[in-house]
């Protein structure tokens, strides 16, 4: 029962006050050599994931084809502009997040979502492994209409492709975008500055197509929480 409590999403009174301050965002991506802001190339699109860990949300996203820039922030929850401790707190309402900057040309919202569903355990409840709390739920942020259906129709088929292999009910939600704010400088492409980090996701070994995928072909690293 007070575990409950504790992973319940904060009312905006309750919410912790925040700031104006926004935080410094570095100029270019470590990875890509993209920028972290807009704007963006003409036509370029915009997505946003929940997976937990944004560290390692990031890294498998930064690694699609097409993909222009990414980068880590906190959304969904109340506090203007939060700090990494405030979000891990709970009392902001925020969850960890990735952006991506992808051209539909090359990448579409689709190859996107394969990479969401199939690197993390959409079925656990506000958490990933060991990491637990409000700020590691399992969201999908639309910009539009289009990424809406889409996102909701891949729901439906990876659903089937779970429960063809005995997983239980996804408890992924999909919202349409709130304010964003950037995270910490340290925690951009986070997984380049240190390979070996944290990255706590990959359990599913269900593919997108329904496929099972062998054990050893999913990357999964386990180090100490962050």
């Amino acid at each position: 029962m007070f575990r409950r409590k504790k992973l319940e999403i904060p009312s905006r009174e309750d919410a912790l006050p925040g700031r104006n301050e926004t935080m410094p965002v570095p100029d270019a991506h470590l990875v890509l050599g993209t920028p972290l802001r807009a704007p963006w190339p003409d036509g370029y699109k915009l997505a946003m994931f929940g997976m937990g860990c944004f560290w390692g949300t990031e890294k498998f996203m930064w690694q699609v084809p097409g993909v222009y820039s990414t980068f880590v922030g906190y959304s969904g929850g109340h506090t203007p502009n939060p700090s990494y401790e405030e979000v891990c707190s709970g009392m902001t309402g925020h969850n960890e997040v990735a952006v991506v900057v992808y051209d539909p040309a090359r990448c579409s919202y689709e190859d996107l979502l394969k990479v969401f569903w199939e690197n993390h355990d959409p079925t656990q409840y506000m958490g990933q492994g060991g990491d637990i709390g409000t700020q590691y739920r399992t969201e999908i942020y639309y910009y539009d209409d289009e990424q809406r259906e889409v996102a909701e129709r891949s729901l439906q088929r990876y659903r089937r492709a779970l429960s063809a292999v005995g997983y239980g009910e996804i408890t992924t939600t999909i919202v349409p975008v709130g304010t964003f704010y950037y995270g910490e400088s340290f925690h951009q492409q986070y997984l380049h500055r240190y390979p070996w980090g944290y990255c706590n996701h990959g359990f599913c070994q269900v593919a997108y197509d329904g496929e099972q995928t062998d054990e050893s072909s999913v990357q999964r690293v386990e180090l100490p929480a962050e």
